[in-house]
């Protein structure tokens, strides 16, 4: 299995555009997490990023799990950038589908200076509850859903085991709704 994160560019007036296609399109992703496809994902707030981690057999499968979402048939999605992870921590539970926008979390993406001890520091953040899912991609870059609204707490969170420099990574907030 391949895990891939998905960086989606939604349309500038995503909201209204995914309305229509919204019942289906959440169906359709608490599908794919019940078959152990999709691990998770969610908008930014200001709606301009569409964050999707996908859990995949072959790379070529990336086109059709993103394809034939409604948001995409829809006109809502625009372009879509998959990156695979080298290393991933999967979530400890499925948490519950929350479409108010309700659960908010911070994204952190980054360089890491040790590949093997930051498994295992992101293996300990989980344990800590602090990190919901995330890893080390093909590039040697974090990407990263912390259990914080706080984007200082959450690269303090990585700073602290001495395998990322807080100054050189970068945060946003992330609606976590699967």
């Amino acid at each position: 299995m391949i895990v891939f994160h998905i960086a989606v560019t939604p349309v500038d007036d995503y909201a209204s555009k995914r309305e229509p296609h919204r019942r289906e399109h959440i169906a359709r992703l608490q599908g794919l997490r019940a078959a152990s496809i999709l691990i998770g994902g969610g908008p930014s707030p200001d709606g301009t990023k569409v964050d999707l981690v996908y859990r995949l057999q072959q790379p070529w499968q990336v086109k059709p799990a993103m394809e034939e979402d409604p948001y995409w048939t829809g006109g809502a999605w625009t372009r879509y950038e998959p990156r695979s992870f080298s290393h991933f921590v999967e979530p400890w539970e499925l948490v519950p589908v929350v479409l108010d926008g309700s659960r908010t979390a911070t994204i952190v993406e980054g360089p890491v200076n040790d590949l093997e001890m930051s498994q295992i520091a992101l293996v300990e953040m989980r344990g800590a509850g602090k990190l919901a899912f995330g890893g080390i991609l093909e590039d040697g870059g974090t990407f990263v859903v912390l259990k914080t609204t706080d984007p200082a707490e959450a690269t303090g969170w990585l700073g602290e085991h001495g395998f990322w420099d807080p100054a050189r990574v970068t945060t946003r907030p992330f609606l976590w709704v699967l």
